[in-house]
């Protein structure tokens, strides 16, 4: 098992924070790797999520590597949801070339509408910022609370075939949502 000390992260550059909805979204650091464990190290999270499974430090630098390394390649973007800018809470990611986002929030931390005002920040900086015209979720057809957020944020079913994914011993179906860039209103044109 690796320690905290053996597992050294190069620093990104140009670090993206958003902050809205009484959330601070910021870059994952070093320092968070024992947060990520308690985060991640949970049935919920394995039943629902590829990550690693049990999820503990050595899993937590794996993937912290990979967030960074997928970052510098300009791939996908992965930041804490916290509250302060400080403690994590929970995840959201976004797959910058597909669109694709996704989100968890540690069990400790559930119920407090963290997902839903986190993902609402991340959806309006995809669409805003980065310009990106479609977002989409991936959701198995009983993740209740998953589904009640993308309908929260005017995400809808796109009717496309389930797609299958291996990971922590099963497959997964998820079904895709799709939330489209909302138009741009200009003001009406007035004649003299």
């Amino acid at each position: 098992m690796l320690s905290l000390l053996e597992c050294s992260m190069p620093l990104p550059a140009s670090p993206v924070l958003l902050t809205g909805n009484d959330l601070v979204l910021r870059e994952w650091v070093h320092a968070d790797l024992p947060a990520m464990v308690e985060l991640f190290d949970e049935p919920d999270v394995a039943a629902r999520t590829t990550l690693r499974s049990p999820f503990d430090l050595d899993a937590a630098c794996a993937y912290l590597e990979t967030i960074d390394r997928s970052r510098a390649e300009g791939q996908r973007l992965h930041l804490a949801i916290t509250a302060d800018g400080h403690q994590p809470l929970g995840a959201v990611h976004l797959n910058l070339s597909r669109g694709t986002m996704g989100y968890a929030v540690g069990s400790a931390h559930r119920g407090r509408g963290l997902a839903l005002r986190a993902m609402r920040l991340l959806t309006d900086y995809a669409h805003q910022a980065l310009q990106l015209p479609r977002l989409l979720l991936e959701i198995e057809s009983d993740n209740a609370p998953s589904i009640a957020i993308a309908r929260a944020l005017d995400f809808r079913p796109t009717g496309d075939e389930p797609e299958r994914v291996q990971g922590n011993g099963r497959t997964y179906s998820w079904h895709t949502w799709a939330h489209g860039a909302p138009a741009i209103r200009r003001p009406p044109i007035r004649k003299p």
